[in-house]
């Protein structure tokens, strides 16, 4: 299945549950199928495809004879996506319980109810540093 059709399977049914979201971040795979265009229509939220400048980009314009450099057009190497961070950040820190680093439970419920534990702890751990 294709990024973008699970997407809608999961967002479908939470329509009604988050009436305060306005805005959800997507990569480059969700720009396909629709997929942002139906978010607007069906639950009237925005959505924002974070991607690199140069994504999509296979060349460049320039006059005859000019000697372009291909790194300052379209760099090589890992580059640092605006808000891609924050998934990767909060996947790193639920996957410091043990319980949560391997998929073991049977029910979506019990995996959910173990995140909402560990968020809990966490938020816990940095009130608890900010208080002293």
């Amino acid at each position: 299945m294709q990024d973008h059709e699970g997407g809608k399977r999961l967002l479908k049914p939470l329509k009604c549950r988050f009436p305060r979201l306005k805005l959800i971040w997507v990569d480059s795979a969700y720009k396909k199928g629709g997929f942002v265009a139906w978010v607007k229509e069906t639950l009237g939220w925005e959505v924002e495809v974070v991607e690199h400048p140069w994504s999509g980009q296979r060349g460049v314009w320039a006059p005859k004879d000019t000697v372009i450099d291909g790194e300052k057009i379209r760099p090589s190497g890992f580059h640092v996506l605006k808000w891609h961070w924050i998934v990767e950040r909060t996947f790193a820190w639920l996957s410091t319980w043990r319980r949560l680093a391997k998929d073991s439970e049977v029910l979506p419920s019990n995996e959910e109810a173990w995140i909402y534990l560990a968020m809990v702890r966490l938020m816990v751990r940095r009130m608890a540093q900010n208080s002293s």
